[in-house]
């Protein structure tokens, strides 16, 4: 009961602070909408498909591949990092608050986010008959493993590597924009030489995007995707124990200064 209303505390504190911005909940709205009508319009031209079936391709690679990287990565980065600049961190750390709270905290606030940006996609892809081919359940997972390796992922890099504010878009555009075009968020991982896509199997992202493109666009089974989905977890797993471990370093370091 402890953890689970410090955690709800902690994800409140941030969605109030999204809310009050509003900017950024603005931008994670236009941004997947943009890449979906541009993925979606693209598909339908150059490989000759119905809109129906180009958005149902589409909205895969547009919500794991492009909208949750931004807002759940570069989200929990930002939000690690704001909270150093405003002295938050130091509050937190002579509270009682756990580390599991607060990273189970940061998870459920952008999970919020991701939820909302999932319905977005979705409905905008229904208005062109695109239907999710596939389980609603094994979807519904396949996106919440994607949440928490991009949290985990933010977690690490904002307790580890950003420092300021500036720091925030060098990490996402260094090690972000490589990722997502190797993962196929925006060009097809079937137009990929054999040996780009033998890199690209290292890639989360590609994985998430597999995965989910087979299950929504394919209506692929777990048999068909396991080898994409039990990376993917296993990846998830490394990610919240990898978070829990930058949580404590950082704890440590910031009590020294």
């Amino acid at each position: 009961m402890k953890y689970w209303r410090e955690t709800v505390a902690v994800a409140q504190r941030i969605l109030i602070e999204l809310l009050r911005r509003r900017r950024s909940l603005i931008f994670w709205a236009i941004f997947p909408v943009s890449v979906l009508l541009l993925n979606g319009f693209i598909l339908a031209e150059r490989a000759k498909l119905s809109m129906a079936q180009a958005f149902e391709s589409a909205a895969p690679s547009t919500l794991v591949g492009a909208a949750l990287f931004f807002s759940c990565l570069g989200g929990t980065v930002s939000t690690v990092v704001a909270e150093r600049e405003q002295h938050t961190l130091k509050r937190l750390f002579i509270s009682p608050l756990s580390g599991t709270s607060y990273f189970l905290g940061i998870f459920v606030a952008h999970s919020c986010i991701a939820m909302g940006q999932t319905l977005l996609v979705y409905t905008i892809a229904a208005f062109w008959q695109a239907q999710f081919q596939g389980s609603l359940l094994l979807g519904a997972i396949i996106i919440l493993l994607s949440i928490i390796s991009y949290v985990g992922v933010g977690f690490i890099l904002g307790t580890q590597f950003a420092r300021r504010t500036e720091d925030v878009n060098a990490l996402v555009a260094t090690f972000g924009v490589p990722l997502l075009i190797l993962g196929g968020a925006f060009l097809p991982s079937s137009l990929f030489p054999d040996k780009l896509l033998e890199i690209a199997k290292f890639n989360p992202i590609y994985h998430m995007n597999e995965a989910l493109l087979g299950v929504a666009a394919g209506g692929d089974g777990l048999e068909e995707i396991a080898g994409h989905f039990w990376f993917l977890s296993v990846f998830a797993v490394l990610m919240i124990g990898g978070g829990w471990l930058s949580y404590r370093r950082m704890l440590s370091v910031e009590r020294r200064l």
